[in-house]
C-alpha cells in the first residue's frame, strides 16, 4: 500500500508566487527520484475552529494562506529512499536556508502517513 508525506503550512500572500515557484522545482526533483505524486493546495475553505483547525495549527497571520501538500510514494521505504536522495539533490539546496524560504518554517508541520484506504 502506498506511504504518503503530508505538510500543512502558512505562506504570505505576497510570497505565494515564490513558494509555487520553489514547490514546483521541488516536485520536479521528487517525482525524478522516484514520488509517484507531488500535490500543493491552498487553502479555500478552511474556517478558524473552536478548539482546532488549519489556521490555528499553522498560528496563521493576516496576509497569510493555509498550504496543504502531499508526496505519494510506493511505500514506506521507497519514501525513506528518495528523501535521502531529495536531501543531497544539489538542486534544492537554496531550500536547505530557512532564511531563503518564502514561508516561516518553524510554523509549517508535516508526517509520514501509511494510507488505509484508496478508492
Amino acid at each position: 500500500m502506498a506511504y504518503v508525506d503530508g505538510f500543512v503550512l502558512a505562506v504570505p500572500e505576497d510570497r505565494l508566487a515564490d513558494y509555487r515557484r520553489m514547490a514546483r522545482k521541488a516536485g520536479k526533483v521528487w517525482r525524478e527520484h522516484g514520488a509517484l505524486s507531488y500535490n500543493e493546495c491552498v487553502a479555500d475553505d478552511v474556517p478558524m475552529g473552536k478548539h482546532t483547525s488549519f489556521p490555528q495549527a499553522v498560528k496563521l497571520k493576516p496576509g497569510e494562506v493555509v498550504v496543504f501538500s502531499w508526496i505519494v510514494y510506493r511505500n514506506r521505504r521507497d519514501r525513506d529512499r528518495i528523501n535521502k536522495l531529495v536531501m543531497k539533490d544539489s538542486r534544492l539546496e537554496c531550500m536547505m536556508d530557512p532564511k531563503s524560504l518564502p514561508f516561516d518554517g518553524k510554523r509549517m508541520f508535516w508526517g509520514g502517513f501509511k494510507r488505509i484506504i484508496a478508492l
